[in-house]
């Protein structure tokens, strides 16, 4: 069957199919950006700090930033449209309780421990089920395009919908409002998804692998955030996530040689490629990450604009993002996905630099609008050829294993750039007003260069994944 008509579109089959996937990539995007604007209402509400509503997102991320990688490998032993519907149902449940919390604990529980589990257990079919789907390079782009789309929206507009909803109805409405959009897709993927590999239950499993690699990403995860607070703390933090990272690679070779069942396999370590293509995109939602941050805090702090206003100033960020991903399929046709890379690097250091410009030689709010929408069609026209690139580098057999690893990378890239950013917006380094803001978004346009030089290495041409 065509993956495209003469006209340019999917089969109807595949368009439905796409719709669950670009929506639980929206609604996964939003809920990590959202809640930042719930913060003050939360605390107050629950009769808990600042610090207490901080700890349910840091603990969030944490979970699924190191359940993503057992997420990805879930997918093969109980099949991809299952392990999604199963972690729709827990996202919801998570959910439905953070709506209901009396206090931080359930808040925990609900938003941090189930929503984390549920958001590792989807996203990693979300992307398996594309790769399988739609498997010439151009239908594929334009599948990722949309997805990546929606995903981008979700961020860029989860300040904006979470304000709107914490200020017109409550911040309780904003995890009803996911529940409804989560369970929704449960319903729409259950009718229009389909899995074109069978599970398969005898899929050996690697529960030791699992506890390492989630300690190992829990500690350097932990470092990252604690960037703020001590340095010292900091650094333990990450050498001990370091080391336990090390343990976990040296153990798979371990039991690979031995024939014994792993985690991961260090196939996946050994392509070039797939390894350039992750560096890439660790950058680029750092990036992403680390911009909303910087220019949030300096909105609210320095400029003292509320949630909603804040959130209204990211459009142009929405707008960036969406026009330039749902081009993603002519831009495929007509460049190589190393050329797009390249090309989106370069545009959002470019928007970077553009928007620092502006802001500092202007008090008007207008002067954000042209940077951040380069900064986010830059972003959107490269993050689809980047996950493509990594996914299309391997077979059928390590999708599931590339899908978790490729999502845990680029959380870590979430991590990075909000505890980088907000380190050194939190020292207040030097003594002119806007200094830490333009620091901290020079750190944004390095980690930009850091992602071209690892973009020029790419190779040039396509390279076919092993059967």
């Amino acid at each position: 069957m065509a993956e495209q008509t003469r006209t340019g579109r999917f089969p109807a089959e595949l368009r439905r199919a796409l719709i669950p996937f670009a929506l639980a990539q929206f609604i996964c995007s939003f809920a990590g950006s959202n809640m930042n604007v719930m913060i003050n209402d939360i605390s107050e509400d629950l009769d808990t700090t600042v610090a207490g509503v901080q700890l349910a997102i840091t603990i969030f991320l944490l979970v699924m930033a190191a359940l993503m990688i057992p997420g990805g490998k879930l997918t093969d032993r109980i099949g991809r449209k299952r392990c999604l519907t199963a972690g729709l149902l827990v996202y919801a449940v998570g959910a439905l309780l953070s709506a209901a919390a009396p206090g931080l604990g359930l808040l925990i529980l609900g938003n941090s421990i189930l929503e984390g589990i549920g958001t590792a257990m989807l996203i990693p079919p979300v992307y398996i089920l594309t790769t399988l789907l739609f498997t010439e390079m151009t239908s594929r782009a334009k599948a990722f395009g949309l997805i990546s789309a929606l995903g981008g929206v979700g961020a860029a507009t989860g300040p904006l919908i979470g304000g709107f909803i914490t200020t017109v109805i409550s911040w309780r409405a904003a995890f009803v409002f996911q529940a409804a959009v989560v369970l929704l897709i449960a319903v729409l993927s259950r009718r229009w998804v389909h899995d074109p590999l069978p599970p398969d239950p005898s899929q050996p499993t690697d529960p030791g692998g699992a506890v390492l690699s989630a300690l190992g990403l829990v500690l350097f995860v932990s470092g990252i955030l604690a960037a703020d607070d001590n340095g010292w703390v900091m650094l333990g933090l990450m050498v001990a996530g370091a080391a336990v990272l090390a343990w976990f690679f040296a153990s798979m070779r371990a039991k690979e040689r031995a024939g014994r069942p792993v985690l991961l396999s260090t196939t996946l370590f050994r392509n070039r490629t797939s390894n350039l293509g992750m560096l890439t995109q660790c950058a680029q939602w750092l990036m992403l990450m680390g911009t909303s941050f910087v220019v949030s805090a300096y909105l609210q702090v320095e400029r003292g604009y509320n949630a909603i206003e804040t959130g209204v100033v990211f459009t142009a960020t929405t707008a960036g993002l969406l026009l330039s991903s749902l081009a993603a399929e002519r831009f495929a046709r007509r460049r190589a996905q190393r050329t797009l890379i390249l090309a989106g690097f370069l545009i959002t250091v470019a928007g970077v630099v553009l928007l620092l410009s502006l802001v500092l030689a202007s008090e008007s709010v207008w002067a954000f609008a042209p940077g951040l929408f380069v900064i986010g069609f830059g972003l959107g026209g490269m993050l689809t050829p980047s996950v493509n690139v990594v996914q299309s580098a391997f077979g059928e057999d390590l999708q599931g294993e590339i899908s978790g690893l490729s999502r845990s990378v680029s959380n870590l890239g979430s991590a990075l750039g909000g505890a980088v950013a907000g380190t050194i917006l939190v020292a207040g380094i030097g003594t002119q007003p806007g200094t830490a803001y333009t620091l901290a978004m020079l750190a944004v346009a390095v980690t930009g260069a850091i992602g071209l030089v690892a973009a020029w290495f790419l190779p040039r041409a396509p390279e076919p994944a092993p059967v």
